[in-house]
């Protein structure tokens, strides 16, 4: 069993028609999100076969020749689809590129739906079919997920449970297998992916089940933070901090370099990052706001954010 750093919870629980299980269940992913802003979840609507699948499917991808990969790439706001090259993006205020390649699949809608929304459509990798119907599934049972942990932390804020259905239904969120490839020499000043905390309300996360992943605690210390083979990590984002007057934690984590006698494997970890629809009002919730917590952010919307955001490590 991994050493846990970051509570352990089932998402079964809060399904429950056991209202002492879902009342438990709401108030330890609460207090875990005020605490630390992370936990490792059981009970996700992924199965071990699509796990294995996606992960087949997203090795073959990055496998593939550069100039392939790179038919897929994007410039600006419609490079939220496709493929990003290597050491394109790096953190908020890091001048080095992170030491990873990785792919967007975005929301799944009608023709009508993606002008409405002025979302990018997916781009399908002609070369590998399976590689497009997996995405689109993981996609869904990762949106089902982070649904239903929405709705507990909803109750937890003492809000309505289906307070976040209407901004995160049609949402504008993302679904990115990333690949850390090999290191061939020693890296100066960067890391396979530098500290930082996420952009969207809340990130659900693959493939932490070994060593890279850290999370800064509260009495600032990088800790592990690995889940088992049948959990995904969950973390709280920058926009679900500012919502909640950052009485919600969005932690900075990272992923760091391995020691040099594993430099030639690659590492793979698939995130996905529930984003609301651009026109939700990011502004904070008055109830999160009081004279020992006075309101510490101005009024944006979620768009607004996420383009400002993008700027700032570098991919618009």
């Amino acid at each position: 069993m991994p050493n846990k750093n970051i509570p352990s919870l089932d998402l079964n629980d809060f399904l429950s028609a056991d209202s002492c299980k879902k009342e438990k269940f709401v108030k330890d992913i609460g207090e875990a999100y005020e605490k630390i802003g992370f936990v490792a979840l059981k009970g996700h609507f992924l199965s071990s076969k699509n796990i294995e699948e996606i992960y087949l499917q997203i090795k073959k991808f990055f496998d593939l020749p550069t100039n392939i990969k790179c038919k897929y790439e994007l410039d600006g706001f419609a490079g939220q689809r496709g493929f990003t090259s290597f050491g394109k993006e790096h953190a908020k205020g890091k001048k080095h590129g992170d030491l990873k390649e990785f792919w967007h699949f975005g929301q799944y809608l009608s023709n009508d739906e993606y002008e409405k929304f002025s979302y990018p459509k997916n781009l399908i990798v002609k070369e590998l079919p399976k590689f497009n119907k997996i995405g689109k599934l993981v996609y869904k049972s990762l949106e089902k997920t982070a649904l239903n942990v929405l709705r507990a932390i909803s109750l937890f804020l003492n809000l309505d449970e289906y307070h976040f259905d209407q901004y995160v239904n049609k949402g504008n969120s993302i679904l990115r297998p990333i690949h850390y490839p090999p290191i061939n020499s020693k890296p100066v000043g960067a890391e396979r992916a530098a500290a930082h905390g996420d952009i969207n309300l809340i990130t659900l996360l693959m493939g932490a089940h070994g060593r890279g992943l850290q999370v800064l605690n509260n009495d600032g210390e990088w800790i592990d933070a690995i889940a088992d083979k049948d959990e995904i990590i969950i973390n709280v984002g920058d926009m679900l901090s500012r919502y909640t007057n950052n009485r919600l934690k969005s932690t900075i984590h990272r992923v760091i370099n391995p020691p040099k006698e594993h430099w030639t494997k690659s590492r793979y970890s698939i995130p996905f990052f529930l984003h609301p629809v651009g026109s939700m009002s990011l502004n904070v919730l008055n109830s999160c706001i009081d004279d020992d917590n006075p309101k510490k952010y101005s009024d944006i919307t979620a768009n607004d954010f996420l383009i400002q955001r993008l700027k700032d490590i570098g991919v618009l």
